[in-house]
């Protein structure tokens, strides 16, 4: 080759990487890829359903009399958190402070009323909890006890029962759902490529999150809505659920709901040679437990004996998180900084649950709520209803239909918990009763991805994964088989250790 020649080789390749170097700052797409058209004014359609709904919703609270001016505007703030959070892709905890904005400059609430929501001990409740999750995230424990589990099973079917049981006891010790997903995506990983079957993973895909979402019931720290909730109830009812009771009334009803759903999923996407096809889960080799992972079970063990005895050493839940918390923390002892543990909270959720706290208090306190109540529910006739059947089926219908209106967990309990104890209220139901079996329906949100974070996860791994239509074919079944558990369960187990509607 002479010497011309490797000149032009070396400016056609000093070229090529030229245009392939600035190619990557390119916006435009390549001749051969064709875009999808883009959609002109899209702006203006996505905005005129939520302003429709604003528009006609402010001029339906100028109608009723009996409404007070701190009410109306309570109702009007709510509704247009609500409105937006249905219709649009905006964050929820934006909607949220947004809406409290409006409502203090309105003048239908203080400004002080917004900072002392973050003085709640549902906030710090919640700052421990998500710092607890961080350090058995971290130090590995929680893929560690998965994999034990986990490395048990010899079919597919074995699998997916031994995964359930280890699903099951996760929302004690991770708050948050997406935080559970996220631990054991890479074991769905490591048993997809295993199986070598896309109708397996997918099942795989839908039981996993599945499990997760309906167990969230067995503990008061599995969701932060179920400490908003519980902070609404001891508003309105002046009562309130300790840990105990609660791992008491929903451990069971979990654990029932856990394992029936394991078993319709394997039924619904998998035959039976599948469900006892022959499977060999990739084993690591086990090392003997580290010493952060031995404090931070030492510590977890200690905080959930501290929380069933609260009523005996009189500390709060949320006291006993936090200093579980610093515990994990500490300099010279704790498995995690306390950086590592700060990037461990979700701060959107805690500003979401912060003003959400707001716009609650704000329809109890101007008797919005109850006033919503009055109006609905005696329209519907459920008012003067003597049956306890009846107002139990509604009940759960109400609460176990909510995430279709409204994806967000935590916005459901603000926006049904204050109602419908009012609603108990006027029936003279037990507030405790009323407040749980609706948590119960509320936990419930299976039918669209988009109704929690935790299907939209597994929905958007690059493995074979489960599509739109197989969820709602699922949620199809599952929805009577919850409302049907929960007839079962209050009539066989929850009415007779004392939650009695």
């Amino acid at each position: 080759m002479n010497k011309t020649s490797v000149t032009k080789t070396v400016d056609s390749r000093s070229q090529s990487s030229q245009i392939n170097v600035w190619s990557r700052f390119d916006n435009k797409r390549s001749p051969t890829t064709i875009a999808p058209p883009k959609r002109q004014f899209r702006w203006v359609v996505d905005t005129i359903l939520p302003l429709t709904l604003t528009l006609v919703t402010g001029l339906v609270l100028l109608l009723p009399s009996s409404l007070t001016t701190e009410a109306r505007l309570s109702l009007f703030a709510f509704a247009v958190a609500v409105i937006l959070w249905s219709t649009t892709s905006l964050n929820a905890a934006y909607v949220a402070l947004a809406s409290v904005m409006l409502l203090i400059l309105s003048g239908g609430s203080e400004q002080e009323e917004l900072y002392e929501a973050l003085e709640s001990d549902v906030i710090w409740l919640m700052i421990g909890a998500f710092i607890l999750g961080g350090a058995v995230q971290q130090t590995g424990l929680a893929a560690r006890l998965t994999q034990l589990v986990v490395a048990k099973a010899r079919t597919v079917g074995s699998v997916f029962w031994l995964l359930t049981t280890m699903l099951i006891p996760l929302s004690f010790v991770i708050p948050s759902t997406s935080g559970r997903a996220a631990v054991v995506i890479p074991i769905f990983r490591s048993i997809a490529n295993a199986a070598g079957d896309r109708r397996i993973s997918r099942a795989l895909s839908l039981l996993m999150p599945t499990i997760i979402l309906v167990s969230t019931i067995c503990t008061l720290v599995g969701a932060g809505s179920h400490l908003i909730a519980n902070d609404l109830l001891d508003e309105i009812a002046d009562v309130k659920l300790s840990y105990g009771q609660w791992a008491l009334y929903g451990l069971p009803f979990g654990i029932a709901a856990s394992y029936i759903s394991c078993w319709v999923i394997m039924h619904l996407f998998l035959d039976k040679n599948r469900r006892h096809r022959q499977l060999l889960i990739p084993q690591q080799k086990q090392k003997p437990f580290s010493k952060a992972e031995q404090k931070t079970l030492i510590v977890v063990f200690v905080m959930v004996g501290l929380w069933l005895t609260e009523n005996w050493h009189g500390l709060e839940i949320a006291m006993v998180t936090v200093m579980g918390a610093m515990v994990l923390t500490a300099p010279g002892f704790g498995v995690i900084t306390w950086k590592e543990g700060l990037k461990a909270i979700s701060w959107n959720l805690i500003i979401f649950v912060g003003a959400a706290l707001v716009l609650g208090e704000a329809l109890i306190e101007s008797e919005a709520a109850e006033w919503i109540i009055n109006g609905l529910f005696s329209v519907s006739g459920i008012v003067g209803a003597d049956s306890r059947l009846l107002i139990l089926l509604v009940l759960a219908l109400i609460s176990l239909t909510s995430h279709i209106y409204m994806t967000s967990h935590t916005a459901r309990a603000v926006a049904l918990v204050p109602a419908l104890l009012y609603l108990g209220n006027s029936l003279h139901l037990d507030p405790i009763a009323v407040l749980f079996i609706s948590t119960v329906g509320m936990d419930y949100c299976l039918t669209f991805p988009v109704s929690s974070k935790a299907l939209l996860m597994f929905l958007e791994l690059d493995k074979d994964t489960y599509k739109s239509t197989d969820l709602l074919r699922l949620s199809s079944v599952l929805l009577l088989v919850h409302l049907g558990l929960i007839v079962l369960f209050y009539y066989s187990y929850w009415r007779w250790i004392g939650l009695q509607l």
